[in-house]
């Protein structure tokens, strides 16, 4: 099926639901891919997709339409995913606070070694950030240690490493959105 992205877009940006819907369709598998290899349950990775695609359609307004779409929707995607992540991640942390031991869980080998692959994945990624952010960075999502803990160890200021864990992620997104061939 012949498209124009770029007629579709501007559709989309006057509200029809069409456009969108071809958009989603045209680019679902994409984002999917893309965010896939980030998470262990197939809901998480359906809640992203789904989030990624409302946050890109309700900032559709601000795409500049001489860019390239894909990218875009893409660089949204690794960052709802990052986001998403840090959410189950407190959320972990909150359960653990509550029982006062981590929840174990039950993983066949196969997530395992998915498990152990997005791992070093990630690992590589944080290994080639900039020094001012990387140690932020593995305290934060290595080490998973509170901003707090963070701060009293690097001493640091409490906002200075909110500011770079929030830089880490946005030079994480980008070298995830550069670094992975599809």
């Amino acid at each position: 099926m012949e498209y124009n992205e770029k007629e579709l877009i501007e559709q989309a940006i006057r509200g029809s639901q069409t456009a969108f819907r071809m958009l989603y369709q045209v680019h679902e598998r994409s984002v999917r891919g893309r965010v896939s290899g980030y998470f262990k349950w197939k809901a998480d990775v359906d809640d992203v997709v789904s989030e990624s695609f409302q946050k890109a359609f309700s900032a559709l307004r601000s795409f500049d339409t001489s860019r390239e779409f894909r990218p875009w929707l893409l660089t949204i995607a690794t960052r709802t995913a990052l986001d998403h992540l840090d959410s189950i991640q407190r959320e972990d942390e909150k359960k653990e606070g509550q029982t006062g031991a981590p929840q174990l869980t039950d993983t066949t080998p196969e997530e395992e070694i998915i498990n152990d692959e997005v791992h070093q994945r990630l690992m590589q990624f944080i290994d080639e950030l900039p020094s001012l952010y990387k140690d932020v960075m593995i305290k934060y999502m290595i080490e998973e240690l509170e901003y707090e803990a963070i701060a009293r160890e690097l001493g640091l200021e409490l906002n200075t490493v909110r500011t770079r864990i929030r830089r880490g992620k946005q030079h994480l997104a980008e070298m995830m959105l550069r670094g992975e061939v599809e």
